[in-house]
């Protein structure tokens, strides 16, 4: 039963991941603004958070709490959804997907260097394979767009997606491992993230719309479900949480691929199938044994 509730909830965790692709790449093909749906998106985080995680605010107020890592993640998140938008729009959801999951390279080197984890021959495999899905995933069949290639956003946005995730990835479990609430920080990361793109917005001077904020929120919800199945996934599988993390990236590779292929007809040349392929293998070689 516990199996069934917690695979049930990563199914949504996924679905709900890649919706959020699909949403920045359709609202933008229709004149979106996606700094203010991601304002809003981040408004409607924090309510959810409140209303049904019920943090203990209290404990962020307590000593000890990483108040720099809450500040860190407030900065990073708003910035890197910037750079996740772009690169759906530039370089496509598959490779897109594909770099926000290989992020995950990063955390994993960061646990040699900072947490002296032992660096294994089936590490080394899952490392060398996942840089080598990058490339494939990251090349462009000729005769799509040569803007791409002349101003190489095709590898720029991709490349700090996966950079900006993998810096978040060692922020949360530094938070983490100094015993913050989760529900507590992850709404003071997403209050702060709101603010700070609201001052970004009216430095700007944006003309305010309403199309873009309703896109917002809908972007919101499904971050927020994204983030909180993951988390109740976790939950029902206590003892398995190998099963989730490798579940949880193959299953939105899997699907950002069948999203970009059949919904927006991404062409993919035979080199970014490779690349799928060696993506999948190499978060099964990362994968705990």
């Amino acid at each position: 039963m516990a199996l069934t509730t917690g695979l049930m909830f990563l199914a949504a965790s996924v679905t709900c991941s890649v919706a959020v692709g699909a949403l920045i790449k359709a609202g933008r093909s229709r004149g979106l603004d996606v700094r203010q749906a991601i304002f809003m998106n981040y408004i409607v985080a924090s309510l959810l958070c409140l209303g049904l995680l019920r943090p203990d605010l209290g404990k962020l107020l307590s000593p000890g709490q990483p108040i720099l890592f809450f500040l860190a993640l407030g900065v990073l998140l708003p910035t890197i959804f910037l750079a996740l938008a772009r690169s759906v729009q530039t370089a496509g959801i598959v490779r897109t997907d594909a770099a926000q999951r290989l992020s995950l390279v990063i955390p994993l080197l960061a646990a040699f260097a900072l947490f002296g984890e032992a660096l294994t021959s089936q590490k080394l495999l899952g490392m060398g394979l996942a840089f080598g899905a990058l490339i494939c995933l990251l090349w462009k069949p000729a005769g799509r767009s040569s803007h791409y290639a002349a101003d190489g956003s095709s590898w720029l946005w991709p490349l700090l997606v996966l950079l900006g995730y993998g810096v978040i990835d060692i922020l949360f479990k530094q938070m983490a491992r100094a015993g913050a609430a989760f529900s507590g920080g992850l709404l003071a990361v997403f209050v702060l993230a709101g603010l700070l793109m609201l001052l970004y917005l009216l430095l700007v001077r944006v003309r305010w719309g309403g199309s873009h904020l309703l896109t917002g929120v809908l972007l919101g919800a499904l971050n927020f479900a994204n983030i909180y199945t993951y988390i109740r996934a976790h939950q029902s599988l206590p003892g398995n949480p190998s099963l989730v993390f490798s579940a949880m990236n193959m299953g939105v590779i899997v699907l950002g691929t069948l999203v970009g292929a059949l919904l927006f007809r991404e062409r993919l040349s035979k080199l970014n199938l490779l690349g799928v392929l060696l993506a999948l293998g190499a978060i099964a070689a990362l994968m705990p044994r």
